[in-house]
């Protein structure tokens, strides 16, 4: 049972860790939609896999603080050699002694006042602050791939409104020339058509280079080229209240929960320093066996003590470290009430800019309607000769700004949704239900929590997961 066990675990903990082997196998298939670009966002980041190996070197350290109330072994080989001499004044011996020995000896801290425990309890609350804080790398993560998206699907809706304003622009043109040829209009009226389309020529160019930069971001952010772009991406369910958005961060946001166990790991730590002004016992044992190597003789010794110790002066070094220790905490407190503000800050801004978003993209709605109806009237008016060519160039632009500022309205409105649900600290693969092998810190943290020694099976079962892990 306990092969079968451990063997799941190193399944389970190698699968989450390695974004590279998932990617190996076969070309992954191009992100086109939303869902896709995180799910390769998740699986490919960098600074995911960074922040999780940081992660289980702060597990570690609780493997550490367990290790030091455990008895420490040396094996000890020693070679000795002694020159003696005696004399009376007269006469003078010498003699030389050489010996081999080897022993084991054992120290053993019985009691140090609590310090090594609290120092434990002080490392578990870091480790949690520090899963915390991957979760918020998480949404940091995510949320790039968000904004990646939204900005090649903005770039991409863009060159198409420029490439067909470009298309009616050179009908205007056309139809300015022949209107020309007959003498309905001047010369003017020509130089302002060709004017607009160079104008819009140039600013094509110029929105096919953003897309490309958008691309370029997205293969950064997700890594891989984006495909296809779906369309506009669903929006998360909408909070009912500000006050409710509020409500859920507080007990939800991971830079929030990060800090009050980091306040957590500073009380701890300066108990420790606290406790460390007072005594201590510590168990020594040695067993010893000596030979002589100039003769036949050994010897075997062996022996123990228990020592208990008081530091009574140090220069002042463990009364600075404990007031240090205790400023510290007083420093977390005070990020903490930083961070508290910070969150209900950054839930107010984006709820608010999440309804200014919806709102502009009502109006936005509304503005490209009307502009439609004008262009489409002053165009038949035109062909009438009631309305010049600069009454439609002016009404196309009109047009075509009204439908730019519609899909940035609608960018926004993703963007803005979004950034409320990172802002809750709802934006992860988890809260979304994302197609992927969720990472659990809780595997490796298992694994390390008793400290187990070098030579035991458990500590060859993480050699190889962190074999593996390195392959990736």
């Amino acid at each position: 049972m306990r092969k079968k066990l451990t063997a799941n675990l190193f399944k389970a903990f190698v699968f989450a860790g390695s974004a590279a082997m998932l990617l190996g196998g076969a070309k992954q298939a191009a992100a086109d939609n939303l869902s896709d670009a995180m799910i390769g966002a998740y699986k490919t980041s960098g600074l995911l896999e960074q922040n999780r190996a940081l992660l289980r070197a702060q597990d570690e350290n609780v493997a550490a603080a367990v290790a030091r109330l455990r008895p420490v072994v040396d094996w000890v080989a020693r070679a000795e050699r002694q020159y003696v001499r005696n004399g009376n004044g007269t006469i003078a011996t010498s003699n030389h002694d050489s010996t081999l020995s080897t022993g084991i000896d054992v120290s053993w801290l019985l009691f140090d006042n609590g310090v090594s425990r609290l120092s434990q309890l002080a490392a578990q609350e870091t480790v949690l602050a520090t899963r915390q804080a991957l979760i918020d790398i998480e949404q940091q993560v995510l949320f790039s791939a968000v904004q990646a998206y939204v900005n090649v699907l903005l770039q991409q809706d863009t060159v198409a409104l420029r490439s067909n304003n470009l298309r009616l622009l050179r009908e205007e043109l056309r139809a300015a020339n022949d209107r020309f040829e007959v003498g309905e209009v001047t010369r003017t009226d020509v130089a302002l058509a060709e004017s607009r389309v160079a104008g819009a020529q140039a600013n094509l160019i110029e929105s096919q280079g953003d897309l490309r930069n958008a691309r370029a971001t997205y293969i950064q952010a997700v890594g891989s080229a984006p495909g296809p772009i779906a369309g506009q991406p669903p929006l998360p369910q909408r909070v009912a209240s500000l006050q409710s958005a509020e409500s859920i961060a507080m007990r939800n946001h991971p830079s929030l929960l990060s800090q009050q166990h980091a306040v957590k790991a500073a009380d701890f730590a300066s108990q420790s320093n606290s406790r460390n002004l007072g005594p201590s016992v510590t168990l020594r044992a040695n067993a010893t066996h000596a030979s002589d190597a100039s003769g036949p003789g050994t010897r075997d010794t062996s022996g123990a003590s228990v020592t208990l110790s008081q530091r009574l002066y140090s220069g002042g070094s463990l009364a600075s470290a404990r007031r240090a220790s205790i400023a510290r905490l007083q420093a977390e407190r005070g990020q903490l009430i930083t961070t508290q503000r910070a969150v209900t800050q950054d839930v107010s801004a984006a709820f608010v800019a999440l309804e200014t978003a919806r709102a502009s993209l009502v109006s936005s709605n509304e503005q490209v309607r009307a502009a439609r109806v004008a262009f489409d009237g002053i165009r038949e008016e035109a062909t009438l000769g009631a309305r010049t060519t600069l009454d439609v160039l002016e009404a196309e632009q009109e047009l075509l700004n009204a439908q730019t500022a519609r899909v940035q309205s609608r960018a926004n409105q993703a963007l803005a949704a979004y950034a409320l649900l990172q802002s809750q600290g709802l934006l992860t693969a988890e809260h979304l239900g994302l197609a992927v092998e969720i990472y659990d810190p809780t595997l490796y943290y298992n694994l390390v929590k008793d400290a187990p020694a070098h030579v035991s099976k458990r500590s060859k079962d993480l050699d190889r997961v962190m074999r593996a892990l390195g392959k990736n």
